[in-house]
């Protein structure tokens, strides 16, 4: 691994929990994968904006790598949705539309509030809430601070502790895909009531508590269904309707 490479994987693990998959914070992770995993939270914070081009020899000098696992990183990342590769244009960071934000809530509808029903019967049978508990301490300690970065991290983690309490190993590998578009959603919504949504996660930490499945599948529909309109609402002044 490159001095500089080192570095910036290091910049992103301090950000907080899930700034990055942690699988790239190891040096046995392939180089690709390290690679899209810097590339993507650089995207995710707003330091390549939507519509930016990635040029492959400006960001091989910047990570001082060669343009071989650049180019192996890349399709990784068009895969997850956080660019485009166009003729003639090369890689551009997605420009998400309002459609885009529609079509994450219905998805995230449609699965985590399973993850969630799962998650409880799986807890309810035993199952470890430790590191649910845990993040949601740390959800806890960041109310009233200032975090654009760090708070977005944890809201992300939050949702992919449930999933992995789930046991479901398909559901998972759907959502470890889907997480970084939540996840980026949560930037750019992040300062937009973060006590409500704390709270709610309390209701939905106690339900999973509890063994309840089918309270804990309404708790996780609630929450994310009332995080739509003020969601859209609040981009609509910056996202196209649709591309």
């Amino acid at each position: 691994m490159t001095a500089n490479l080192q570095r910036t994987i290091e910049n992103i693990a301090a950000t907080g929990p899930q700034a990055a998959p942690p699988d790239a914070l190891s040096g046995d992770v392939p180089l690709p994968k390290q690679i899209y995993a810097i590339i993507r939270e650089r995207i995710i914070s707003g330091e390549y904006p939507p519509g930016s081009r990635l040029r492959e020899r400006e960001l091989s000098q910047e990570l001082d790598v060669s343009r071989v696992p650049l180019r192996e990183a890349l399709p990784l990342l068009e895969s997850d949705g956080f660019i485009q590769i166009l003729p003639r244009r090369g890689a551009v960071v997605t420009q998400l539309s309002l459609r885009d934000i529609e079509e994450l809530f219905d998805l995230r509808l449609a699965l985590e509030p399973y993850a969630a029903r799962c998650a409880a019967e799986n807890v309810a049978q035993g199952a470890s809430m430790a590191s649910l508990d845990a993040t949601m301490r740390r959800t806890e300690q960041l109310m009233g601070k200032d975090e654009p970065l760090l708070i977005p991290a944890v809201n992300a983690t939050f949702h992919m502790d449930i999933v992995e309490l789930s046991g479901n190993g398909l559901l998972m590998s759907v959502m470890k895909s889907l997480m970084g578009r939540v996840h980026w959603l949560f930037r750019l919504t992040w300062h937009h009531n973060p006590a409500v949504s704390c709270a709610a996660h309390r209701d939905l930490c106690n339900a999973i508590r509890d063994g309840n499945g089918r309270l804990a599948e309404a708790s996780a529909f609630t929450h994310i269904e009332h995080g739509r309109k003020p969601t859209l609402d609040r981009l609509a002044a910056s996202l196209p309707p649709r591309i």
